[in-house]
């Protein structure tokens, strides 16, 4: 599974990771509106995150591997439906459910060396695969 994936799965973790690198210009590169925040860092890597309602588009480029990728995620009450495809032919989908400060994420892979998981989050203990 590309690095991609695994910072994308979090998508809260990764607003949070682009809002404050829009704090640091040592770090990235960004541009914000009300909508929209998108980095570029210094490697030539571009992230953004575009929100409409209750769903985020996430897109990004990976100037090592020049791949391109997009993620819609969809989010209902505690639960967050997300589906993604990369330029390499790389496809995922999953969910995030919150569960008071745990998220239990799971995620499916398939193409570009693709695999599936699933791991549990906490403020407490961070993240740990899960066996169920």
């Amino acid at each position: 599974m590309h690095t991609c994936l695994k910072l994308v799965l979090a998508s809260p973790l990764l607003l949070l990771a682009l809002s404050a690198s829009a704090q640091s210009p040592l770090l990235a590169n960004c541009t914000r509106s009300a909508s929209l925040l998108a980095c570029v860092d210094g490697q030539g890597n571009a992230y953004s995150v575009a929100t409409s309602g209750n769903t985020l588009y996430l897109r990004g480029f990976e100037a090592v591997s020049r791949r391109h990728w997009a993620q819609t995620n969809s989010r209902y009450g505690q639960i967050t439906f997300f589906t993604g495809l990369a330029s390499d032919g790389e496809s995922w989908v999953g969910y995030n459910r919150r569960v008071g400060w745990t998220t239990i994420n799971r995620f499916s892979s398939a193409g570009g060396g693709g695999s599936g998981g699933a791991f549990i989050c906490g403020r407490m203990n961070g993240c740990q695969s899960s066996s169920h």
